[in-house]
């Protein structure tokens, strides 16, 4: 198919319809683009009431379901459309993304596949199946089915993005970026591709990318988002060329246009870190069985501190189950919370050891899958340092790894980069640096409540001596040392994949902040760092 044909699936959708209800289908479209449900809505209800068989009418209403947030009404409305027409492959990657919006990842890859094999020269069906892939977390099918979207539209951007993007996280670099770099031969200023291989280890930028990059910034950006990207990237290809005032003056411009969109309010962050000390002066009374949860590894970490590598050694252990950075926990405590209809702070001074007990073992139901049987797991969200002591009181026979870096190192590298969400305190180095603070107060706090339970695990002594650190982080999560674990530090990293993020193994974090010299001297002094 060449990319500029419309292909028949969608210039067919209204063959037969009469003018007045095509008319009122475009409207229904128009006005859900603009934001104008209930005009939408109106519109839809006429077409239907003139075409009541019309499946183009009905995917449009369930198109405003989900709009509207109501994914199982859209989930049912799609399904009574199939009964109409049951080959209509745009139904069922409406049903795909409809059901992926409910929680039914498996039952939305079963449609999406049925798409394909209904129009398997029609690209909009590959490229949904990639990205529910991805959205999965299992980028070798995303490129399975990316790599046939390109094969019947070369042109199709988003597919050669997404495929990119997957590469990248099964550690094929030099693929994703030669993905990347096809898309901004195609579209120069597209700020996803820069942003993309700005992240990109293996990618070195030239004096060309930032005459280039400075060149797009200069011209009206569709989205704040899109500056912002193209404003990191321009850091990055500065950085390449050893510019390095230069870079950090991109760097603090992107994250000051990034830090005004947000909200972050590191008194408050303060705030509730206070109110968490007061709350754990001493360990709870948690659940009464000691080895409930022995099975769970916490990693508790800032970005960029090394958890990403010890993820990594853990999971090459034969006896862990796997990685997993869902928040779980959070999820157990947020419903507990909702349940007694007050927040956590409020209410954990009244749990029972049965309470806790019985929120651990919904934990460790949550997280089975993760485990596969095996004796250990690793839990590696990105707050778990703020309700460690919870944890505990849950699971008092998990255990908590601390992973730790040089603080400048750990804090500028999160200056340094565009997180896709969360992590809204990294766009401003006094507010990083009082992050930073809360983050190691409450660690020592932890460490001091549970000192058997807990380890500090020290990132440039691992990358010193690795041997001795990895035996000592296996000892204190009750593993034997296996040579896997190590197999990363003997071979380098092209030899595996990250369990983590599907990365290359044994991530390495760069130390640039002396390259950075004067430049980081402000933050130095937050830090109270020589």
């Amino acid at each position: 198919m060449v990319a500029s044909q419309v292909h028949p699936l969608l210039r067919d959708r209204v063959a037969g319809l009469s003018p007045e209800v095509v008319r009122l289908l475009g409207e229904a479209g128009d006005a859900m683009t603009g934001g104008e449900l209930e005009r939408a809505a109106a519109a839809l209800a006429a077409a239907l009431a003139l075409a009541p068989d019309s499946t183009e009418a009905l995917r449009l209403s369930a198109q405003l379901q989900q709009l509207r947030g109501e994914h199982a009404q859209a989930v049912a409305i799609l399904r009574e459309a199939l009964a109409k027409d049951p080959r209509d492959a745009v139904l069922h990657i409406s049903l795909g993304v409809a059901l992926q919006s409910s929680g039914e990842n498996e039952a939305a890859l079963s449609a999406l596949q049925r798409a394909c094999e209904l129009a398997p020269d029609f690209a909009p069906a590959w490229f949904n199946r990639g990205r529910m892939f991805q959205l999965l977390g299992r980028p070798a099918g995303a490129i399975t089915a990316l790599h046939r979207a390109l094969d019947v539209d070369p042109g199709h951007l988003a597919a050669r993005l997404l495929l990119a993007s997957a590469q990248a996280d099964l550690g094929a670099e030099v693929q994703a970026a030669a993905n990347y770099r096809e898309v901004l031969r195609r579209e120069p200023g597209q700020p996803e591709a820069w942003s993309g291989l700005a992240a990109l280890d293996a990618e070195r930028f030239g004096s060309d990318d930032v005459a280039r990059l400075q060149q797009v910034l200069q011209a009206p950006q569709p989205t704040p988002r899109a500056r912002i990207q193209l404003g990191f990237a321009l850091a990055r290809a500065l950085e390449d060329q050893a510019d390095y005032r230069a870079a950090f003056r991109a760097l603090r411009k992107a994250n000051g246009w990034r830090h005004r969109q947000l909200n972050w309010n590191a008194a408050s962050m303060c705030a509730h870190v206070d109110a968490m000390l007061a709350a754990f002066a001493e360990p709870l009374a948690g659940a009464a069985d000691a080895a409930l949860g022995e099975q769970v590894i916490f990693l508790m970490a800032l970005p960029h501190a090394g958890a990403a590598l010890t993820g990594q050694i853990l999971a090459a252990h034969p006896y862990v189950g796997g990685v997993d950075e869902s928040p779980d926990l959070q999820r157990v405590i947020g419903e507990e919370s909702a349940r007694r209809g007050r927040p956590l702070l409020q209410w954990i001074g009244a749990a029972t050891p049965a309470d806790w007990a019985r929120l651990g073992r919904d934990y460790l139901a949550r997280t089975g899958p993760v485990c596969r049987g095996r004796p250990r797991f690793v839990d590696a969200y990105r707050l778990n340092w703020r309700v460690a002591g919870v944890a505990l009181a849950m699971l008092p026979g998990a255990r908590v790894v601390h992973c730790r870096r040089d603080a400048l190192e750990t804090c500028f590298a999160c200056y340094r980069q565009l997180f896709a969400s969360g992590h809204d305190f990294s766009y401003d180095l006094d507010d990083i640096a009082s992050y930073w603070r809360d983050h190691e107060r409450l660690g020592r706090h932890w460490q001091r409540l549970f000192p058997q339970r807990y380890l500090e695990h020290d990132y440039e002594a691992l990358l010193a001596e690795p041997e001795a650190q990895v035996q000592r982080l296996l000892a204190f999560c009750g593993l034997e040392v296996a040579p896997a674990c190590l197999a990363g530090f003997r071979h380098g990293p092209a030899q595996a994949r990250t369990a983590l993020r599907g990365r290359q193994p044994w991530p390495r974090e760069p130390a640039l902040a002396a390259r950075y010299g004067a430049e980081l001297d402000r933050l130095r002094l937050l830090l109270g760092a020589r």
